[in-house]
């Protein structure tokens, strides 16, 4: 048979397992921390149909979708999010118990140029909660940005958030065709991409007045405290009622951060997010690692209140937000955040000779009985080369049982760190559980 040439598709990643362990204890400490705040586990299937999926997230989104026909001929799409799924879940189970909280990590796909943190094929952690529209939901939302956060060890962080009605009400208030306004959000998300000319440029072409981009432009380069950003507001948008429901909105929840000891430090108002997935309706929020800035947002989200509606007869209230895991992975690679672990064994036992396997093999077997990972020796070699397999894999502790072992009723169990061994009866064998903790 020919050679097959093993190669990777570009946007791709392999995960060995010294990788899979690190990624792994990320996912945990998010997941714990979603089921500490009352979140449950839903997974949605990794291929809908295409029509399920398609004119939720806008032009640019829209070209991102893998879609393709199946042997019987359906029109078919892998998920680009987790949100979308859910506004269909939400739908086709009406007697769900609202709120309805949840939370989802599965895989989705993105046929998007790949470059530093992005991939055509990443892990998301979303957790959302439907059936609410009061602001609490939304602050708690960010409070579990900042916990994860924090509990990933991150420090110089910021979540900005912003909310869509301000800048609708903005448009309406400087004139501009309210159709318009998903065009320009879809533009000003590129601001930190492409830069202010660029936008400028962009939104030249869709017709806006030159003077109406200036003061967009302006307004969102709006800078002060968070209560200070909120009072130049309110003045300057007094009259556009659409404007100040936002502008509530977004005080509402920056009080309840308050509440909940969330440092301003890590919170900002910042009217140049507006995330550019067009289901979005009210608040908007991106976290960027201020370590790390060319990763881009690594935890985002909002509020998409008209969302389910599409899938049903009435709109459902709904904010949620998506941690990348594939890309605060890379940010903690690159930050050297991650802790270096090769193996999740604890103890490798083993074998001394043909004679004694099979105390061996009870033995790991018995440990394993006790909840400890343990591995026993499969390969060939003397003990010398047993001790060099654990060390290589960092498995911090070895056990041996010899015919001297077995004569006496007792184990050596040796810590590879510090060299120390010790003498364990085989009837106590719970006392590893002491050294090893």
């Amino acid at each position: 048979m020919k050679k097959i040439v093993p190669k990777i598709l570009k946007g791709f990643r392999d995960y060995l397992p010294e990788k899979m362990i690190q990624r792994e204890r990320i996912i945990d400490i998010v997941k714990n921390i979603y089921k500490r705040f009352g979140y449950e586990p839903l997974e949605t299937p990794a291929l809908e149909y295409a029509q399920t999926l398609l004119g939720k997230y806008g032009d640019e989104g829209e070209k991102l979708v893998y879609r393709f026909r199946d042997y019987g001929n359906r029109e078919v799409a892998l998920r680009y999010d987790l949100t979308v799924p859910l506004a269909r879940v939400i739908s086709m189970y009406p007697n769900l118990s609202f709120p309805f909280k949840v939370y989802q990590i599965s895989p989705v796909w993105r046929a998007e140029k790949p470059q530093k943190g992005r991939f055509r094929e990443f892990i998301q952690c979303d957790l959302d909660i439907i059936g609410s529209s009061s602001m609490i939901a939304d602050a708690e939302i960010i409070q579990i940005i900042y916990k994860v956060m924090k509990a990933l060890n991150f420090d110089q962080f910021v979540i900005q958030i912003n909310n869509r009605k301000i800048l609708d009400g903005l448009i309406s208030y400087l004139k501009i065709n309210q159709e318009k306004s998903l065009s320009i959000f879809r533009t000003l998300d590129k601001l930190e991409k492409i830069g202010v000319q660029k936008v400028k440029e962009e939104l030249s072409k869709q017709e806006i007045e030159k003077k109406k981009v200036e003061k967009i432009l302006e307004f969102i380069k709006i800078e002060g405290k968070n209560q200070q950003i909120l009072n130049k507001t309110k003045k300057l948008l007094q009259k556009s009622i659409k404007s100040q429901e936002g502008i509530k909105e977004l005080e509402a929840i920056v009080n309840y951060a308050r509440v909940l000891e969330i440092p301003e430090k890590n919170l900002k108002i910042n009217f140049s997010i507006v995330r550019g997935l067009d289901y979005y309706t009210g608040s908007v929020f991106e976290t960027r690692l201020l370590e790390c800035p060319d990763v881009g947002s690594v935890f985002s989200g909002g509020r998409y209140d008209n969302l389910i509606g599409m899938f049903s007869e009435k709109n459902i209230p709904a904010v949620g937000a998506s941690l990348g895991i594939d890309r605060i992975f890379s940010a903690m690679e690159t930050l050297k955040m991650l802790p270096e672990k090769k193996s999740t064994t604890k103890v490798l036992v083993t074998i001394f000779d043909k004679s004694t396997e099979v105390f061996s093999l009870k033995l790991a077997q018995q440990l394993r009985d006790l909840k400890i990972n343990t591995e026993i020796y499969l390969g060939k070699g003397n003990l010398s080369k047993q001790f060099k397999y654990a060390d290589k894999k960092k498995i911090p502790f070895v056990v041996i049982i010899g015919p001297k072992e077995i004569e006496r009723k007792e184990i050596t169990i040796k810590e590879l760190k510090s060299g120390k061994e010790k003498k364990i009866k085989t009837e106590e064998l719970k006392e590893i559980l002491k050294l090893i903790k």
